[in-house]
């Protein structure tokens, strides 16, 4: 193919010795669930020709130390996994032929086909922004103090280093006020919040405290959840369950001492609650190297063609997941079917040839309601359901035993094998999906 031969026109053997170029056919931005995905599959598609990768073939930006597999933190936030298991090295990670610069980027000049770091400045004929998002823990006044108190009652599955408080809260609370909040806009997982919520329901109620635990799920979202058909299904369980709901009700401050939670209405009006636990999902953005670029649209985010992920302005540049435009839920599932569409899309940008891979919105949310279930949310562009299983198990509104191993065994195995090596899609698991 024309693409692996222009992309590899110097081949050579690249070690860690050696410098780190300063030029690359294609950069990533992001070591991330999709930065490493989309460096795997185009890193494939090299060696599927037989090709080597020159060190100025492909280059991967991150300057985090650590690769971290997200999903599996609501499992360690209920204590049915360990922290250290999702965790690795990102040396480790990084697609075997692919050059790892290990720093931030600071600016991006798509006019010049460059990025700078704090070391360099980096220049591209092709560009991926894979970024990720940024979780706002100091939006909410008193949050990080609360959550650097060990006794203060309040923790965030939001971040690794509060994930064993999660658990360590949960698990030793016996009676008293429990409050589960969500913000208002766009954040990582959406289900999460609630999904630590039903988990901590369970494990109160296998207890025999249930009855002295008043629950309340306080989120800036007007329902339960974003598509209507797992909405109507969650309100549901909520009132069997006789959880609270406050909906419309923004967290913004926490007053550890009288512990007192602040919440914000639409209309400027605030209402406070007195909390005995609190878990806490902080707001969330773009990075402001990505929102105060060129590539941003309006809200902040890099603004892609929500079908090609291409970005509409410059033809050069890609970006998909927690950091793209495309209208739909942040998960690593959206992931596993964006991924393939911009390696195939990028791959005929740089061909000449028509971008005929489509992106259909398609992402998922395996939601939690108690040990040995889970409901999974499947559903795509629109809020429309796109349910894989529902000719075998009946409608995925249902929690059912099944998808809680699959959430629980299954998927945490399939990233760290074969997805950081570009070799899993999502509901297509192994099958690499073809366009026309």
């Amino acid at each position: 193919m024309h693409h692996l031969r222009c992309l590899s026109h110097s081949v050579r053997r690249y070690t860690t010795s050696a410098p780190a170029p300063s030029h690359h056919k294609i950069l990533v931005v992001g070591g991330g669930t999709a930065g490493i995905s989309v460096a795997a599959q185009i890193r494939n598609a090299f060696k599927a020709k037989g090709q080597v990768l020159g060190a100025g073939d492909i280059g991967i930006v991150d300057p985090a130390p650590y690769h971290h597999y997200q999903p599996g933190w609501t499992l360690v936030g209920s204590g049915l996994s360990l922290k250290g298991g999702f965790k690795r090295s990102m040396t480790s990670v990084i697609p075997s032929g692919v050059t790892h610069h290990p720093v931030a980027v600071t600016l991006f000049s798509p006019n010049s086909n460059t990025i700078s770091t704090s070391k360099a400045t980096i220049s591209y004929d092709y560009l991926v922004v894979a970024t990720g998002l940024k979780v706002n823990f100091s939006a909410i006044s008193g949050l990080e103090t609360a959550l650097r108190k060990s006794e203060s009652g309040v923790s965030s599955i939001y971040s690794y280093d509060t994930l064993d408080k999660v658990w360590g809260d949960i698990r030793r609370f016996r009676k008293g006020k429990a409050i589960f909040t969500q913000p208002a806009g766009a954040i990582k997982c959406a289900g999460a919040p609630q999904k630590i919520m039903w988990m901590a329901h369970s494990t109160w109620k296998n207890s025999g405290v249930r009855d002295a635990i008043h629950v309340t799920f306080a989120t800036g979202a007007p329902a339960m959840f974003a598509v209507e058909k797992y909405s109507k299904a969650l309100e549901r369980l909520r009132q069997e369950r006789r959880v609270d709901g406050l909906f419309t009700h923004n967290l913004t401050s926490i007053d550890t001492d009288a512990r007192v939670a602040k919440f914000t209405r639409p209309d400027g009006s605030t209402v406070e609650r007195e909390y005995d636990l609190l878990h806490v999902v902080p707001p969330q953005g773009p990075l402001e190297v990505v929102s105060q670029s060129p590539l941003a649209d309006a809200a902040g985010w890099v603004e892609v063609n929500p079908a090609t992920t291409q970005h509409v302005k410059f033809k050069n540049i890609f970006s998909l997941g927690d950091c793209s435009s495309m209208p739909n839920s942040k998960t690593a599932a959206a992931i596993t079917a964006q991924a393939p569409v911009l390696v195939h899309n990028l791959l005929a940008e740089i061909d000449g040839k028509q971008l005929d891979a489509v992106y259909d919105g398609y992402a998922s949310c395996p939601l939690l309601t108690g040990h040995n279930e889970l409901m999974l949310c499947e559903f795509k562009y629109g809020g429309v359901p796109d349910e894989t299983f529902a000719w075998i198990t009946g409608s995925q509104d249902v929690p059912r035993s099944a998808f809680y191993h699959l959430k629980k065994h299954v998927l945490p195995r399939a990233y760290f094998s074969y997805h950081l090596h570009g070799r899993w899609f999502g509901r297509k698991g192994l099958v690499k999906p073809t366009f026309s």
